[in-house]
């Protein structure tokens, strides 16, 4: 029987995490470790500089003090008595799409389950609350069927945002897009007027690429983007090498 480990960042209690679980259960042992809150956008960071603590909140479910990241690798390290042949991080409360994929807590914990050799996937639900994860969790499920019969590239985890506001269209195999924010910094005064900034909010510069995750969700498809370990921009090698002839210089 396949183990498969549920991890998310939108933490413990989030109503995506039981939508996940409930339906990929029938596939195999299901292990949830989650962060006990909400760590949205905490990219993936290790926790440091304190202990962590694992608390058992039922059978099979931990809750961690501490990021998506950490809860991979606690799980892998101290909690799972072998190795899951699947990991998989959501249902995320919004989409990871663009350079979204920099920031979230929920594409890090595939991130780090692919660091591991462990085929990994990310799957968040686009749209506004409320939020419906049903559809979603069936094509995780799908999904992770796929997965286990067929594993991924190496090195390569799976990022999945489904359209969640619209009727699903079809499925597209894509690219990362760009997805900026304009406007996404507030300023807001306390009650002493004192000055504050608050990160959050905007309004999007979408990608107008076709072959984006940006524009198979505009399109209501769902999107299917293959992520590389590789952070390389292998063209960039050749440029700074060839053009530049940068490793002949002196930089000393």
């Amino acid at each position: 029987m396949p183990l498969i480990l549920l991890t998310n960042d939108d933490g413990i209690t989030s109503p995506g995490l039981a939508a996940l679980r409930e339906a990929v259960s029938p596939l195999g042992q299901v292990v949830i470790v989650a962060p006990d809150r909400d760590n949205s956008a905490v990219s993936h960071s290790l926790t440091m500089h304190r202990p962590l603590r694992v608390v058992k909140q039922a059978e099979s479910v931990y809750a961690l003090d501490g990021t998506p990241a950490d809860c991979v690798s606690i799980a892998l390290a101290r909690i799972l008595k072998k190795r899951p042949d699947l990991l998989i991080s959501g249902i995320n409360s919004g989409p990871n799409l663009g350079d979204d994929i920099s920031y979230s807590g929920t594409v890090s914990a595939a991130v780090e389950g692919t660091m591991y050799s462990i085929p990994s996937m990310a799957v968040s639900l686009a749209g506004e609350p409320p939020y419906d994860f049903g559809p979603a969790g069936k094509v995780a499920a799908k999904l992770a069927v796929m997965i286990l019969a067929r594993g991924l590239p190496e090195n390569t985890l799976m990022n999945v945002n489904v359209p969640g506001d619209t009727a699903i269209t079809g499925t597209k195999v894509t690219r990362q897009g760009r997805r900026l924010w304009e406007n996404s910094i507030q300023e807001v005064f306390d009650p002493r007027g004192r000055r504050h900034y608050w990160i959050g909010g905007g309004t999007p510069v979408r990608d107008s690429g076709k072959d984006t995750d940006v524009h198979a969700i505009q399109t209501g498809c769902i999107s299917v983007t293959p992520i590389h370990l590789d952070l390389t921009n292998h063209e960039g090698v050749f440029h700074l090498r060839d053009d530049w002839q940068l490793d002949k210089e002196d930089l000393t």
